[in-house]
């Protein structure tokens, strides 16, 4: 069963293990370079009040995936990014959709009208996740450079509130 919890900061270890596996295994993040815990717990910290986190866990309490919402600089105020990532091997089972519900109600609370999802035009499987939530395309950045060097295209999905 899938257990949807607010995260904290004693959860940044077990998340930045499950994001470190998905950025070696690489083509369908940003993210080129491992994260620590550290690095986890900042931006967990970072825009207080203005973010959420969420955890999906197991009846064992493993971390199946998380998500969270943030402001981001070039969005307008009422809008929040979004990241995804769930455990290698365990997409398509839920976790994603589980997420979301909760990540929509804690946006509404928050205040914000839409989130924005920026996606790699390579990775079929967010396209397909965020198009199946309901986000729609509205812009494309092309030829991206990511941290380690590697191009990418972008494509930009809205999700109204």
């Amino acid at each position: 069963m899938i257990h949807i919890r607010r995260a904290g900061g004693m959860d940044a270890g077990p998340m930045a293990e499950l994001l470190n596996a998905i950025i070696a295994q690489g083509g369908t993040t940003a993210l080129t370079q491992p994260v620590t815990r550290s690095d986890l717990a900042t931006k967990m910290a970072a825009h207080a009040g203005r973010n959420a986190w969420h955890l999906a866990e197991d009846d064992a309490g493993a971390v199946l995936g998380f998500q969270w919402i943030a402001p981001n600089d070039a969005l307008p105020p009422e809008a929040a990014d979004i990241a995804t990532f769930v455990q290698i091997g365990r997409t398509q089972l839920g976790i994603g959709s589980s997420l979301f519900r909760e990540t929509c109600a804690a946006a509404r609370q928050l205040g914000y009208r839409w989130i924005n999802a920026t996606i790699r035009a390579d990775n079929a499987g967010g396209l397909a996740y965020y198009q199946s939530r309901g986000f729609e395309t509205y812009g494309r950045q092309t030829d991206v450079t990511l941290a380690d060097g590697t191009r990418v295209d972008r494509v930009l999905g809205r999700y109204d509130l």
